[in-house]
């Protein structure tokens, strides 16, 4: 503990001092803390052969995840018939993705190969940073993708007049801001302790249930923190989705058109199944207690959320999707017949 001491003190004051400071080294010194500048990731197994043979398939994944991501944000950017709302807000999606998986996988691809898997507390916190942000901006951006599926099936008429450019601009922008903002408390919250002990993260990236883990000073501030931000975040956004999916549904039953009712459940069916993938695995994991933390099932949704999702999210939106079906097309015959 850091003290000021000024140049001229009387004695007593002195001998305060020194038996303050001869107590606090004490408790210190029983506690053995230290400055940590080194954590070891433990991977995604325990055993070293089971890493070497998942390598190829998670590094097979990764390459869609960018090559299917990258090709979807091409696609929209240059076909005009997928410049709608819509769209706009899918591109960024994809660009979340890919910014999303890259915070983890190519270290724990690099990692695989190593016996002693160990990353510096600032590359461990900046990387839990960007991971972060990624995941907070991507629910705030699936919470603003429902609000524009209700628009355009609630009120078409009026469809380009609300969600207009500058509109969606800043909504987006908007998403990033507030993950970022979530990210920073997260990271701060669980890098600004005092570690002791072991220094192994149990896990094959730095997450912050894990970094807590570690800590030797009083945690309970620093784990409401990062759960006042997953609830407001995560949470927020999952039941503001269910709310819009509500009046979404009681609108389309409305329709007196089978064939409406059916394109319009067509529609928001891609934009479902994300959300449920991505808040199913995330609020498992990060609003469960502490106590309740199985590290394998841990490991499995992670594996699950961070590097299976990014690569599915694209498929998800294109497979059912007419319209990007003929983007594709009419992009091949550009490309073969220029």
């Amino acid at each position: 503990m850091a003290a000021y001491i000024p140049i001229i003190v009387s004695y007593k004051t002195n001998k305060k001092f020194i038996k303050h400071f001869s107590l606090n080294r004490t408790l210190n010194m029983g506690r053995n803390e230290t400055s940590v500048t080194i954590f070891t990731l433990q991977g995604i197994s325990d055993q070293p052969e089971m890493q070497v043979i998942i390598f190829v398939p998670f590094l097979g994944i990764y390459i869609m995840t960018l090559t299917w991501n990258l090709g979807l944000i091409i696609l929209i950017r240059t076909d005009s018939h997928l410049h709608s709302p819509m769209y706009f807000f899918l591109s960024f999606l994809s660009f979340i993705d890919i910014c999303y998986s890259s915070s983890i996988t190519p270290r724990m691809l690099s990692d695989i190969f190593l016996v002693k898997k160990t990353i510096s507390f600032l590359a461990c916190a900046t990387q839990y940073f960007f991971m972060a942000w990624m995941a907070l901006a991507e629910c705030c951006l699936l919470a603003i993708m429902a609000y524009d599926r209700y628009v355009a099936i609630y009120s078409p008429l009026r469809y380009s007049t609300i969600m207009h450019l500058p509109i969606c601009g800043k909504l987006v922008a908007g998403a990033y801001v507030a993950g970022c903002l979530g990210s920073l408390v997260q990271t701060t919250a669980g890098f600004r302790l005092h570690f002791c002990g072991p220094k192994i993260i149990n896990h094959f990236f730095c997450d912050i249930p894990q970094i807590i883990a570690l800590s030797c000073s009083n945690t309970f501030i620093n784990q409401i923190m990062v759960f006042v931000v997953a609830l407001c975040i995560l949470l927020f956004s999952f039941l503001f989705i269910i709310m819009t999916y509500v009046y979404i549904t009681v609108t389309i039953l409305k329709m007196p058109s089978a064939k409406g009712r059916a394109k319009a459940f067509n529609t928001c069916a891609s934009h479902v199944t994300a959300v449920i993938l991505l808040f199913g695995t995330a609020l498992s994991v990060y609003l469960r207690p502490s106590s309740a933390h199985s590290k394998h099932l841990d490991k499995v949704l992670s594996v699950f959320y961070v590097i299976l999702i990014p690569m599915l999210n694209p498929l998800i939106y294109s497979l059912r999707n007419k319209e990007i079906k003929d983007a594709l097309k009419r992009f091949m015959k550009r490309v073969k017949f220029p």
